[in-house]
């Protein structure tokens, strides 16, 4: 494996390394240490040489990208499904592997029930799904589902890794790109592909004053998180032809230094990410008397109250009702703006929603930009008659 590297001059050839690979991938040879083809990645000799002898190493220039193709969807499970997140990086991995004529992969891992799931998968037109099903990878611990997603790329070289930017997923992401000695870009927005195979990642950057286009060019895998709800779902196919590949896990894969002492389910609530009609509470809200008026909207269309980041700042919501770069990325069916300005932190994870509806006194506002309804009136006049109206629409039906 080009990857891995021994350090001759610290090596003291005691034999560690090879009894403990589970693929049987090492052996001396002479007065060193000799990696054959079986080689997964899974990093176990580079944890448990006692010389610090061993190590990962990705030279720029020194692959061959031809050698490297096809999509890898690292698919996340949530309280026994199928996390939603990977739908949608299959349907936009799909968009990008017709450019340059390569498949789309999936890798999924996890305890039992983990086949079922990747049979889900198949009608949405992916080629393969890998699957790495063993008791030991039941709860998420990064170090054992590193291995086991390493496992995976080693072993079918794929030239992209798409992974969801989710609490799980920025967990993984970049323990894989650092063991690979790769690139990677996190909360992508959009993506897409040169015929060379460089992933375009694009994402906002500079406090979103630009969106940035990163490349990476010297190296392979490519790795890049995306959001939850700013990528089209996977259609379906007609005559799904994909395949299962059931991995083989050993005790040692599944093995983890991550001991689980208890576990306790948490009662699912609806994220803002989830919900179809959002009312947002801007800096123009003021003070609790505007926050209020806003909840009190929000409640009469069955919705959430959500919160830019200023009046998160000032105590009156949370960074899990935020929307922007360092909260939520939002596609509801309606989202009501109150007070809000518009800056770019802000529009640009909230411009997926299919109806937005903008109030702001200012009628020179940025957000009457983007939104498909615009209020130029102040907000303690109008919100309260829309929520009078819509209680009255309600009570009438």
């Amino acid at each position: 494996m080009d990857f891995l590297k021994f350090d001759a001059d610290k090596c003291s050839l005691c034999g560690v390394c090879v009894e403990g690979c589970p693929f049987g991938a090492l052996s001396i040879e002479g007065k060193g240490i000799l990696v054959n083809e079986k080689c997964r990645m899974c990093g176990l000799c580079v944890r448990r040489c006692p010389e610090k002898a061993i190590r990962f190493e990705q030279r720029a220039k020194a692959f061959d990208k031809d050698k490297w193709r096809n999509f890898l969807i690292y698919v996340e499970q949530e309280r026994g499904d199928v996390h939603p997140v990977a739908y949608e990086l299959i349907g936009e991995a799909r968009k990008m592997a017709a450019k340059v004529d390569y498949q789309v992969h999936c890798v999924i891992v996890g305890g039992k029930g983990t086949t079922q799931n990747a049979e889900k998968l198949l009608p949405y037109g992916v080629d393969k799904v890998f699957v790495y099903e063993h008791p030991g990878f039941e709860g998420f611990r990064a170090d054992c589902y590193a291995d086991a997603v390493a496992d995976c790329i080693a072993a079918n070289k794929p030239s992209s890794v798409l992974i969801g930017a989710t609490a799980l997923g920025r967990s993984l992401a970049p323990r894989l790109s650092t063991r690979f000695h790769t690139g990677l870009t996190a909360d992508c927005t959009s993506l897409d592909i040169r015929p060379n195979s460089d992933m375009i990642q694009i994402r906002p950057a500079f406090g979103g004053n630009i969106m940035a286009q990163i490349g990476i060019t010297k190296s392979r895998p490519q790795f890049a998180t995306v959001r939850y709800h700013v990528m089209d779902k996977a259609e379906r196919v007609s005559d799904p032809k994909g395949e299962i590949v059931v991995c083989p896990v050993n005790d040692e894969m599944s093995r983890s230094g991550i001991e689980i002492l208890s576990t306790r389910v948490i009662d699912k609530v609806k994220s803002l990410e989830e919900e179809e009609i959002l009312v947002v509470a801007g800096r123009g809200a003021r003070n609790e008397k505007g926050v209020e008026l806003c909840r009190a909207l929000a409640d009469a269309l069955g919705g959430q109250l959500a919160f830019t980041r200023p009046m998160v700042e000032n105590g009156f919501g949370d960074t899990a009702h935020q929307i922007g770069l360092s909260g939520r990325t939002v596609r509801p069916k309606l989202i009501i703006t109150c007070g809000v300005s518009g800056a770019i932190q802000f529009t640009s994870c909230m411009t997926g929603s299919e109806c937005i509806v903008a109030i702001n006194e200012d009628p020179n506002a940025q957000i009457f930009k983007v939104a498909h309804y615009c209020i130029a009136d102040d907000l303690f006049q109008v919100v309260p008659m829309l929520t009078e109206l819509i209680t009255k629409r309600k009570e009438e039906e």
